[in-house]
């Protein structure tokens, strides 16, 4: 009999037409899909209408490898969908390294993570020239510890672009550390469910960021963005990109 391997993909932000037409396809031929229902919004199950839906949030890692490797053995066409790109943030290794373990084959289709859908939304570049060449995708330490060496506050201190994950309910020490390295009249931004029908987006500065949170009931599916974009008036550049500059010569424009 045939093994499938167990295809992981990337779901996107959560407009289903944000999923990439490769992981499209596979949602497409797969019998059984095991989705992360936490987070994944139903819609994007459009494509899989032939398949079984498992979601995953309340299972344990051993009964979700079982599930999936039991439907491998039998020849079934397996698809593991997670949010955004499944590399981020995605609790896939430790999948891979059982699948591994049990000889079960995988491949991993990338997505569309909500920093990048966030950045669609509010319009903007995070890598502005000659002002930051550098995004920074990070969280705060919370139940899940950071190592000492990407503490939030080590990371601030660069004052480049960011884009801060799954740090809501730490939204009180998120803002004391920007307001010492950005300054308290920053503007950030607060994304929730970019890409969805519920988006959201707050401009506000770096000292009413936790206020904002509560008063708005922001819970979570949401990101920090901290950018110098968001800083500048949007009618004009200071700086532009050598790649346009008439006066700037490379290979295929002399």
């Amino acid at each position: 009999m045939q093994r499938h391997p167990v295809i992981f993909v990337g779901a996107g932000p959560g407009d289903p037409e944000l999923i990439t037409v490769k992981g499209q396809k596979a949602m497409m031929a797969a019998d059984l899909v095991v989705y992360a229902g936490s987070l994944v919004p139903e819609t994007l199950l459009e494509w899989a209408k032939n398949a079984t839906a498992v979601n995953s949030a309340p299972l344990h890692l051993d009964e979700i490898i079982h599930m999936m490797a039991d439907a491998v053995k039998q020849g079934k066409k397996v698809v593991r969908l997670h949010t955004g790109d499944p590399s981020l943030y995605g609790a896939i290794q430790e999948q891979m390294v059982q699948l591994d373990q049990q000889g079960i084959p995988y491949t991993v289709i990338p997505g569309v993570t909500a920093a990048f859908a966030a950045a669609a939304a509010m319009k903007m570049e995070y890598t502005l020239p000659e002002i930051t060449q550098t995004l920074i995708l990070t969280r705060i330490a919370g139940r899940t510890p950071v190592p000492e060496s990407e503490n939030l506050k080590a990371l601030a201190a660069h004052r480049a672009s960011m884009a801060i994950y799954l740090s809501i309910a730490q939204a009180g020490q998120v803002q004391k550390i920007l307001a010492e390295h950005y300054g308290e009249d920053f503007i950030c931004a607060i994304a929730v469910k970019v890409s969805q029908p519920e988006e959201r987006l707050y401009y506000i500065p770096v000292k009413n960021l936790s206020e904002t949170i509560q008063k708005e009931k922001i819970k979570s599916q949401a990101l920090i963005v901290v950018s110098p974009f968001l800083n500048m008036e949007k009618s004009r550049m200071p700086y532009q990109s050598k790649l346009y500059d008439k006066d700037f010569r490379h290979e295929y424009r002399g």
